[in-house]
Order: structure tokens, then sequence, then C-alpha cells
């Protein structure tokens, strides 16, 4: 029986399980999941250490899992065809891959299967009479081919678990692990109707398939998402935390997933007449206040204050603050940085409605969120990219309508007439270039490992990261590809400060910095170049004149990765992708591209088999070979 409605949907498309685990095989063929098991040859030596939390370690795991399945049943040969000369791709290539990742985790520290009894008993020690956390990271990878490349939608959740375990005696713990089944467990103690480590559970909070190794019913929920994202109106009338009913899914069609970007165009997917049926029903009907509540556009209007909120608490350091000393009371926060207390309080107010602070009894602190992305000094700070935004992003949109009424802001326009980097003039010379570098290193650093393992470029030898400023993405790419040398081409008053954001390892070895700009000088030779965040800031007629003395510096075989937010066909779903589009346009007349528009554009530059990955986080991967 198919319990879950867009699970009936799935079963006329091909759908690929990487993971031997009988557990996951089980739990999905009892929700009617029809699926083949291939398993995954990836090698799973991530370095824990270098993820900033354990579920992110276990997400980054279960997308590797599937992209290499993914991939290899793409280049999958039919046998017969190739003894008569040639080769045909395999004719039942995956519709969608899914890769999973479990993980017991405690006080941070990661806990996978033991490798002997020793480990285990340790392993159980450790968890005896406390609270442990547990992870599955899970990745659904949408497969589609055009014009024989493969393209590839990644999308990644987890879920998590807390498990409590009763004080274990010796007794106990040996007698467990003799029987066996810890020494193929995460944690090293399986849970389940017909697990013996079921006993060592004292209580569970969340998902108890999780801990057996899948979260369906979140698995569900993101499928629900991927295939049919429900219309702002829907919102409204009902609490989207539940599985949609069948009828959501009535218009799914074996169409969806076919190419990355095309599965948001909502709309054209449902039958002719419904469509006739429904248009009519609303021709007849007016909309009111009642039936079309006014809060979408009033947080449209308001999403200004929440930005100006996060900069302001950004800028006063708050977060810094809190890291420090707290929880503290709106009251010491005013005192300690010199502000009044209601005010104080109601900026924490703000940070804490939007999940960036936590308030209790205590006092405020910060939330994972926070902690991760908004201290001044943490790896992954977003922190330089909130003040930049604020002090040089901000002002620039008082003249938007200038922009959409005369193709530039004034700004542009005086730019233009002295020099041709934008950059140069408005960044680069000023004293907010440092600021300016320091939030390009925060994004790209957020995305690199996702980036540099979008793709297999272990065939590589050489790359240039044109406009790669600190190395952010050459170091991550030096880390993944120990084989891999990478040079730096930027600007000369860039590359001068770049010492500073340096990382401590044997992969600074592999990576160069020499002078230059891409648009004059002549480019160093590599087997790949690479544009991260480069095409989108220029005019079309840069774009061109940049990817011509690209082509002409890459050999045959050669690739060149572009890293950027790619735009839905339709540029109507991917909303972070669309309004950086038009950011582009209002500070340098550049602008965001669909998959479609990038193939067109590299084609015409000699560039072939062009291939992307929507990386699931906020930059995406393309790569193309020259011919």
């Amino acid at each position: 029986m198919v319990l879950y409605p867009v699970i009936r949907k799935l079963l006329e498309k091909r759908v690929v399980l990487a993971s031997t685990s009988p557990r996951r095989q089980e739990i999905l063929s009892n929700a009617g999941l029809r699926f083949t098991v291939v398993p995954s040859k990836f090698k799973e030596n991530l370095s824990k250490a270098s993820f900033p939390t354990p579920y992110a370690y276990a997400m980054e795991t279960a997308k590797q899992k599937a992209l290499e399945v993914a991939r290899r049943m793409h280049q999958t040969y039919v046998p017969s065809e190739a003894q008569f000369g040639f080769l045909q791709k395999d004719l039942r290539a995956p519709d969608i891959v899914i890769g999973a990742d479990t993980i017991v985790a405690l006080e941070g520290l990661i806990l996978e299967k033991p490798v002997d009894k020793t480990d285990a008993y340790s392993m159980l020690s450790r968890l005896s009479g406390k609270e442990h956390s547990v992870f599955t990271g899970v990745a659904i990878v949408r497969c589609s081919s055009e014009g024989g490349g493969l393209d590839l939608d990644v999308s990644e959740f987890y879920e998590e678990t807390r498990v409590r375990f009763s004080q274990l005696s010796e007794e106990l713990l040996w007698e467990y692990i003799h029987s066996g089944e810890p020494l193929d467990k995460a944690g090293g103690y399986g849970y389940g109707a017909q697990a013996l480590g079921s006993v060592l559970v004292e209580a569970i909070h969340g998902d108890f398939l999780n801990v057996r190794g899948f979260p369906l019913n979140r698995f569900c929920k993101k499928l629900a998402e991927l295939y049919h994202p429900p219309h702002p109106e829907d919102l409204q009338r009902e609490k989207q935390d539940c599985i949609p009913a069948v009828a959501t899914f009535d218009g799914l069609s074996d169409s969806e997933g076919a190419a990355p970007g095309q599965e948001g165009a909502r709309g054209d997917r449902r039958r002719p007449q419904a469509q006739g049926r429904e248009r009519a029903r609303d021709a007849d009907r007016k909309p009111t206040v009642e039936s079309v509540p006014p809060t979408a556009v009033v947080e449209l209007i308001d999403g200004y204050k929440v930005s100006k909120a996060l900069f302001t608490a950004c800028k006063m350091k708050l977060f810094d603050l809190l890291r420090d000393e707290g929880p503290l009371s709106a009251l010491d926060v005013a005192r300690k940085v010199d502000a009044t207390a209601g005010a104080t309080g109601r900026l924490l107010d703000v940070c804490v409605a939007f999940g960036l602070l936590d308030k209790t009894e205590r006092g405020y602190s910060n939330t994972p969120l926070a902690s991760l992305y908004l201290l001044s000094d943490s790896e992954h700070s977003l922190h330089s990219l909130a003040l930049h935004n604020d002090n040089h992003t901000w002002h620039l949109y008082n003249h938007l309508e200038s922009v959409v009424r005369e193709g530039a802001n004034p700004h542009q326009r005086a730019l233009q007439s002295t020099v041709d980097s934008p950059f140069q003039e408005s960044l680069y010379q000023t004293r907010e270039k440092l600021q300016f570098m320091r939030a390009m290193h925060g994004l790209i650093k957020v995305v690199a490992r996702q980036v540099a393992t979008a793709f297999d470029l272990s065939g590589f030898t050489s790359a240039c990261d044109l406009g790669g400023s600190t190395g952010a993405l050459a170091y991550e790419l030096a880390r993944q590809y120990p084989g891999l040398k990478v040079t730096i081409f930027d600007l000369p008053e860039v590359i001068e400060d770049t010492v500073c954001f340096q990382p401590d390892g044997p992969q600074t070895g592999q990576v160069s910095f020499e002078p230059g700009d891409f648009f004059r000088d002549t480019l160093p030779e590599a087997d790949l170049y690479i544009v991260c965040r480069i095409l989108h800031d220029w005019p079309d007629d840069k774009v061109h004149q940049l990817l011509s003395r690209i082509s002409r510096s890459c050999k045959p075989g050669g690739g060149l990765l572009v890293v950027e937010m790619l735009l839905d066909e339709d540029k109507r779903e991917a909303r972070t992708a669309v309004v950086q589009s038009l950011n582009m346009t209002v500070l340098f007349q550049g602008r965001e591209r669909s998959l479609s528009e990038y193939r067109s554009l590299l084609q015409a530059h000699g560039f072939t088999d062009v291939r992307a990955v929507r990386t699931g986080t906020i930059l995406d991967a393309v790569l193309a070979t020259r011919a």
C-alpha cells in the first residue's frame, strides 16, 4: 500500500537508493516506494573537524554518496552496442538518486560505526546515562540529460532525534556488544522492534525512524516541496507542516524534475480542462481582504526594517557580546554597548523573532544560526557581508527607480566615465576594500565545500581562479584535490591584502597568487579556469569579452567552472537569484542567468558538455569542456 501521496506519484520514475542499509530499504519499501539499490562507491573519508556541525558532515556525506551514483549511472554504457563500434548512454539512467548518512553525536563529537568491540565499548560507555543526538543527512538528487550532458539538482536536509540512554552496567554493556549488533550501527547500537539495542534506550524525542536510519516523514515533506511547492494563497489557508493530501499532487507529471530550473514552473502542469475550470471559477469570484489577506504584502513592505535591524545588531557587535558574556538581560546589554535599555530590548526581540537569538528567564543568547554566521570572527562569518550591505549597497537602492527608467544609476555613470572596472574605483580604491574582501570571503567560504565537490575535478592538475580574491574557493579545491595546483589571478591591490586570509594546513602550498587584470593581461595557463561570482558583475559585452579571452587560453579538453546563482528558466521561482539579478543591475549593470542562458553563452565561445549542479546552497556550479 502506498500511504504517502507524493510517493504514489513517483511510481513512474526510476528512483535509486545509494545505500545498502537494510533498514533504509525496509522503511522506504514499507512506504510503497519502488526503487533500485545501487551502492555508492564514495569513500567516506571527509574530515569531520572541517565541518561546523555534525549534521553538516552527515548532509555532505549523503550528498557525495548520491552524486557518485548519479554520475556513475549516467556514464554507464550498453555493452552490446559497444561491440558494434559506438557507445550509447544507459537508457535507464535514474530520475532521482537518494543518499543518506546517519551519525550519532554526543556533545558535538561524531560517533560513527565502531571498528571493533573495544571501540563499541568506548562509544556505549560515553552514551550511558546521557542524552545524545541522532542526525540523518539526506540528499535528493534529481537527474536529467540534455544534449548528452548531465544536469543535477541537489536538495538536502537533516533530521535530529534526541535519545537518552539508561545507566548501563558493565554486564549489560558487554552482553550487548557480544551479540554483534553494535558493529554495523552508528554510535554502536541499533533501535527498532527487532533490535536488541532498544533495551538501552530510556527516552526518545523526535522521529524514531530517523534513529533507524531514515526520516521518512521529513523525506515525504521534502518531496512535496520539490514537486509541488505551495501557492502563496495556500500558505494562508492551511498550515504547511503536514504532508499534503493526494489532491495536492494531481498536477505532478512525468515532465517534472526533467531539467533543473523547470521543476518550479507551476500552473502549466495541470490539464487544460482543469486550468479552464479554475480560471472560470476565479473570474466569478472577486478577491476580498478575507480571501486574500494583506499579510504577504505588509511583510514585503516591512522587509527592509528587518534587514536594517540585523545590520545594526552586527554593527553593535551584539552577537559577539552574547557569545562572550551571555545570557544577558536587555539592560545588561544596553549598559555594555552604551545604549538605551528600551530600544536595545526591542532590537533584541526582533532578533529573537527571526531566529537569531534565544530568550529565557536568564536573558538573551545566540542561536546556532548566529553563532555560525554572525560572529565577527567565526570561521564561517557573514558579519562583514552584513556591514558591507549596510555601508555600501543600502544607499545605492535609493537609485533603483533611476536604474529601471534609465538603465544605470548616477553612481554607475560617474564610474563609467573614468574607469573600466567598477571595483577599482568603487571598492578596491576605498577604505571599504578590506570590508568588501571579508564580505566576499565569508560568502564563498560557507559554500566552498559544496562547490568544490559538485563535480569530480580530480582529472585536472592545474586551475586558474580569475578574480579569486582571498582564495576561499581555491584553498577548498586544494583541500579536496591534493594533486591540483591553483593560481589566483586578481588585481594587485587585492593580492597585497590576501595574506591575512591564508589558512593553516598543507593546502597552502598548492595555492599561488599572480597579479593582473583578466580583461587586459595574459591569463596564466591552466587545465581548468574558474570564474566564481564574476560573470554576474558585468554587462553582456564585457562577459563575452572575458569568455573569449578564456576560450583562447583554454586548451581543448580543458574545463571552465562557473559559480553563480542559477535562475530558473521562467525567472520566478528562485527568489534569491531573482533578487540578486536585480541587485547586480543596481550595482554594476550585471545580472544572473539561467542554465539555458549559460549553456548558450558558453557554447558560443567553444565550450561543450555544459553541465550544472544545484548545490542546495546559495551558489550553484556549471562545468563546461573546451571543444
